[in-house]
């Protein structure tokens, strides 16, 4: 069988990281989450990813997508006709996980990773790849010219790998484009923006986060004051209708590493915002 050798930049890599993580938990009998897409997309790519092989934070990025793909069912629940816009798409499969067969889906990219991502999906009447930098604003324009809202734009772990200076950018983008709109975002605070040289994946790869964030709420509302917090978590304290719904093990080890309280869980944050 041929394999598609990935050609990506250095931040780009890191969507491997998570693609690995749902792919390796799709094998298991009692699986935090089902993703049979991404095991057969490893399978087809050439890259060593024996690399992140065992590593505990794994774990933790599908904690993370568990709760953005909570964030997209919850709005389409509301909103089934919404517009779903996945920022730094990656190869992320989302769409198959929660879509409604009524919303419109966009799936932002650089150029390099959307033309990997087409050698595995293609687009439909409701779901169009767009290749672009977040920071510009012609896919935003696109993405309005196309889709009513309500929107709800999904960000993650894209934003702490751009500057501040970026991500700002970014925020007034979306605020003055789709007032209103629903933000999904992660957030490095001290503890894990410090510890990223020792960070079990991170340090398997080049790329570095550059948004220090301690407090999102603070810092997006100095940038746009009005801006809702609709939900705030770590990964050790995510809500308990998420939490619930996970393999015992995993319930076990969540409320292990809350006791804890280690400096790196609790310096990471996962918000939704709704922006003014």
């Amino acid at each position: 069988m041929d394999r598609e050798k990935p050609r990506l930049g250095t931040v780009q890599e890191t969507l491997l990281i998570p693609l690995y993580a749902r792919a390796v938990e799709n094998r298991k009998e009692h699986a935090l989450l089902r993703d049979p897409r991404a095991e057969e997309i490893v399978v087809s790519i050439d890259y060593d990813f024996t690399r992140f092989d065992d590593l505990p934070s794994l774990t933790g990025a599908l904690l993370r997508t568990r709760l953005f793909d909570r964030w997209a069912a919850d709005f389409l629940s509301e909103h089934p006709d919404g517009t779903v816009v996945e920022i730094g798409i990656g190869l992320n499969t989302r769409y198959e996980r929660v879509d409604n067969g009524r919303a419109r889906w966009f799936d932002l990219d650089l150029p390099d990773v959307i033309a990997l991502r087409r050698d595995f999906f293609t687009d439909t009447p409701r779901r169009t790849m767009i290749a672009g930098s977040v920071t510009d604003e012609p896919w935003a324009a696109e993405v309005a010219s196309q889709a009513a809202g309500p929107y709800l734009f999904l960000a993650e772990a894209v934003l702490p790998y751009l500057d501040e200076t970026d991500v700002r950018r970014v925020v007034d983008l979306l605020a003055d484009r789709f007032p209103g709109s629903l933000l999904g975002l992660d957030t490095a605070g001290a503890g894990f923006f410090d510890a990223q040289e020792h960070h079990d994946a991170l340090s398997k790869v080049d790329a570095r986060m550059h948004w220090y964030c301690p407090d999102v709420v603070a810092q997006l509302a100095d940038w746009r004051p009005g801006v809702d917090v609709v939900a705030s978590h770590t990964l050790t304290s995510l809500p308990p209708s998420l939490l619930t719904r996970l393999p015992v093990p995993c319930q076990q080890m969540v409320s292990a590493i809350a006791a804890q309280k280690p400096p790196q869980a609790e310096g990471y944050r996962l918000s939704l915002l709704r922006l003014p």
